[in-house]
């Protein structure tokens, strides 16, 4: 995994808004990594972060609207993360198969959400599965 951005929250800085500190940048990723498979690479991350974070993959898929502007700067922060590197996997052909990035992202936190709650679901590897499945 491409280390050096987390999520988490700012409670240091009296904040109690999310911020992007440990999830991989996109185009940092792709210019470190001499390796193939950034994407690959993030996406592992961001299922580190979802299922560390008991119930946050649920809360994130939640209609409640108290958890709105926590989901909202999630989009618009990782968003246009793994848009970049969606771009960059086509590009490379680490990806083959058209995806949208919320897409990807909705069916990462989806395949993630039931990985709290049954502990003989393994939600990496469903979502190996669902990136294999872009290869083509």
């Amino acid at each position: 995994m491409v280390r050096g951005a987390c999520i988490g929250m700012d409670a240091g800085r009296g904040s109690s808004q999310p911020t992007v500190t440990s999830v991989p940048r996109g185009p940092a990723a792709v210019a470190r990594s001499a390796r193939p498979g950034p994407l690959t690479r993030w996406i592992d991350g961001f299922v580190d972060f979802l299922v560390t974070k008991h119930g946050l993959a649920a809360v994130l898929q939640s209609d409640d609207a108290c958890f709105d502007p926590l989901h909202t700067s999630f989009l618009e922060r990782l968003v246009p993360v793994c848009e970049q590197l969606v771009d960059a996997a086509t590009a490379s052909g680490e990806i083959t198969t058209p995806i949208e990035p919320i897409e990807l992202m909705r069916g990462v936190g989806n395949l993630c959400a039931g990985a709290t709650s049954n502990h003989g679901f393994d939600a990496r590897r469903l979502v190996g599965l669902l990136v294999a499945g872009l290869r083509g």
